[in-house]
């Protein structure tokens, strides 16, 4: 490449002399020199994320179990590997696929290498070395390295010390063809607002205002928002609409306080908040002015981590229709208000007290929360939650810096993580996090993860023409203000290998015109790895076929790994919106579990084609389901299971021997032909294992018949009172 300035014509012979140069001269010719001498844009350059971060890593011993291989790659200057006291030895790190490989990093501990290779692979079994030293000095060791190859090792065979090879942190760096690895972090998009305590309140109401003004009735718009306060104390009111997310940015709920409210109401429908979908509150704390705080939602919009100091109400003003709703690791100072609400499902919080139930109130880890009784009080009470992970959220640190944290997992608990201090958990900084805009291509997506990146989705909506496939364990997929992924072709627009801890939370998927298998699958067909000690788990993760616009999807959510966590989801078959028919939104499943030892709190599924929920691994449970039938087919004939009137909401497998559910609902508003009759909303195999508590089915309105409500058990739901049938245990 010619340089922009060449100093001197080297043809011809100068005079030999010194000439007065200026200090202009100097920087034009520096400037020159640098331009000349750096790459040109389609280069490849050598990319600053760390491509081993994450990844599965091995090695040929370790010191003891809490130094194992992991420990080199996660990110964490604090931890670290160590091996045997003896040579040689390895640690090895697999990338995921092969890469150009062009730098990489060794800290080591003072128990250092003196002798050692790097090495790569495409195979983990014949390596290539692409360096190799006797006189390594420990410390930081930057190495410029060539090569190629899904693998990386460091393989030693003389050390500093008498101890064994130790690194904190082994970092492998890629390159690509003009401009190198994407970069993590980055500006979170024009449809995310932060404020700050700094901002008059004037002018966050305004934008509040704005918002809400915008999304209030936007059920089916493709607008998104998210609006997020650091910490400090607010007088505003904010009025949540659809596809609006409120979160506070602070470590815990209490470091952001609105003095006000944070409200949602239903005038734009009349008073009837049973559409009150795809919403959300999250780590905040509320002062409500009047004393009570209104948050009348029905499915897809999760209240978590909130501090509410005084009352909740449920229910739209005016006592009108709802039918919702969700809460967990949230703290309510003074009483819970249902009214109108039909059925609520609260997990690991902490409340002052409960007013009423209608149907079916659900309460597993909650202190404060009132006896069991169902029926008569409707309250199932289950006094700790088994299994829980508490969803990831972003923050902001001492410094300023955006970080997703990560809670941990649980067991037995009661009550809310944070109300004895900070949440136990692993904080991740937003360097480590391809920061998704709508205008994206699955496949930039994709190479974020192959690169070890987590995914945060700023709000939009994706278009999704190929799968995106989590591979790394531990991974972190995170959305804000309902991200919304579209399949087209007909793909499968999420895949999560059966890999340890992967973490999906905040998605709305919304199907395609052209039908796709599934909308979200984990693990994949014959998952059988243990995942007992950290379990991937699925959070506020929301499924829609038809409703914006023609959707079709065979099954929305398809769990095939063991020890999964499903926590709050609502798999929807629109029953209202635009390309919404018995032949239009097509959809068979919402979920279906083939991995054993699932958990699952608060499954809302609703108005499938066939079986709602179909359940086949071993050990499952459910705390909490909510259902609807589907409303619209044409007649009995169109919906029938071979020779039985319908599908059941809720189908255990045959085989099974072990499975448990807690307060489970389900009913019937066949309005196209409401002399439809359904045999049964459950159906599961008579086994010792197989056990449910607190089961009810309700006919809306008379419109069709449940003739029983768990295989034969229990009477018909049926007639205009719309009075519920229920049944207490079975078998």
């Amino acid at each position: 490449m010619k340089p922009a300035f060449v100093p001197g014509d080297r043809t011809r012979p100068r005079p030999p002399r010194r000439l007065p140069v200026s200090v202009a001269a100097v920087i034009a010719l520096l400037a020159g020199l640098f331009v000349a001498l750096a790459p040109s844009s389609g280069a490849a350059t050598c990319g600053t994320a760390n491509a081993a971060q994450g990844r599965p890593a091995t090695a040929s011993s370790t010191e003891n179990a809490g130094t194992p291989a992991s420990s080199a790659v996660d990110g964490d200057a604090g931890t670290r590997w160590s091996s045997a006291f003896s040579d040689p030895q390895w640690l090895q790190v697999d990338l995921g696929s092969s890469q150009s490989i062009c730098q990489v990093v060794l800290q080591w501990e003072a128990a250092a290498g003196k002798a050692y290779q790097l090495q790569t692979s495409s195979d983990g079994s014949t390596w290539t070395t692409v360096y190799s030293t006797t006189t390594g000095q420990g410390g930081t060791e930057t190495l410029n390295v060539s090569g190629t190859g899904r693998y990386v090792r460091m393989y030693g065979t003389a050390r500093t010390t008498g101890y064994g090879y130790s690194l904190w942190e082994f970092a492998v760096h890629t390159t690509s063809g003009g401009g190198g690895t994407l970069p993590g972090g980055g500006d979170l998009g024009p449809n995310v607002y932060v404020f700050d305590p700094s901002m008059s309140s004037a002018t966050i109401q305004s934008r509040l205002d704005s918002v809400f003004g915008q999304q209030e009735s936007n059920q089916f718009g493709g607008q998104r928002y998210a609006l997020l306060f650091k910490p400090g104390s607010y007088n505003v009111n904010a009025d949540i609409g659809f596809y609006t997310s409120i979160a506070g940015l602070g470590a815990n709920p209490d470091d952001v306080t609105i003095n006000g409210a944070v409200n949602v109401d239903a005038g734009w429908f009349n008073g009837n908040a049973t559409q009150n979908f795809w919403r959300s509150a999250e780590n905040l704390a509320v002062q409500p002015s009047g004393g009570s705080d209104r948050w009348a939602v029905a499915q897809a919009a999760p209240f978590r981590r909130m501090h509410i100091k005084g009352d909740l109400n449920l229910a739209p003003s005016g006592y009108g229709w709802a039918s919702g709703g969700y809460i967990a690791d949230s703290k309510v100072d003074g009483q819970v208000q249902p009214y109108s609400q039909q059925q609520w499902f609260t997990r690991n919080s902490q409340i002052g007290g409960w007013l009423n139930g209608v149907w079916n109130m659900v309460f597993t880890g909650v202190a404060g929360a009132p006896a069991q009784s169902f029926a008569n009080p409707p309250y199932t009470t289950v006094a700790n939650a088994p299994l829980t992970r508490e969803k990831p959220f972003l923050y902001v640190d001492s410094a300023g810096a955006y970080r997703v944290f990560v809670p941990s997992l649980r067991q037995n608990t009661q009550g809310t993580t944070w109300s004895g201090g900070n949440t136990p958990g692993s904080s991740i900084p937003l360097s480590q996090f391809y920061v998704a805009k709508p205008s994206d291509s699955a496949a930039t997506l994709n190479q974020a993860l192959a690169q070890g990146l987590n995914l945060l989705f700023t709000p939009g909506v994706y278009r999704i023409d190929q799968t995106l496939n989590v591979t790394r364990a531990d991974t972190v997929v995170l959305g804000l203000g309902y991200a919304t992924l579209v399949p087209l072709n007909g793909v499968t627009p999420m895949s999560v290998a059966d890999v340890n801890g992967v973490k999906i939370a905040g998605l709305l998927f919304d199907a395609g015109a052209t039908n796709s298998p599934n909308l979200l699958q984990v693990g994949p067909s014959g998952s059988t790895a243990d995942h007992s000690a950290d379990p991937t788990s699925i959070q506020d993760v929301f499924f829609r076929i038809g409703g914006a616009g023609v959707g079709k999807a065979t099954n929305s959510l398809v769990v095939n790994s063991n020890n999964a966590i499903i926590d709050h989801i609502w798999a929807w078959r629109a029953d209202h919106g635009t390309g919404v028919g018995w032949t239009s939104n097509t959809a068979d499943t919402g979920l279906i579990v083939n991995g054993n030892d699932v958990t699952a709190y608060g499954l809302f599924v609703e108005h499938y084609q066939k079986y709602e929920v179909v359940w086949n691994g071993e050990r499952g449970r459910t705390y909490f389901f909510q259902n609807e039938m589907p409303y619209d087919p044409p007649n009995q004939a169109a919906w029938m299971n071979g020779s039985t009137n319908g599908y059941a909401s809720y189908k255990v497998g045959a085989n099974v021997t072990t499975h448990e559910g807690w307060g489970l609902g389900s009913y019937c508003y066949f309005n196209v032909d409401p002399s439809i009759h359904a045999a049964h909303a459950f159906e599961v195999p008579n086994a010792s294992g197989v056990k449910f508590h607190d089961l009810l089915t309700v006919s809306l309105g008379g419109n069709g018949t449940i003739d029983h409500v768990i295989n034969n058990t229990g009477g018909a739901a049926q007639g205009t009172e719309t009075t519920p049938v229920n049944v207490v245990s079975y078998p």
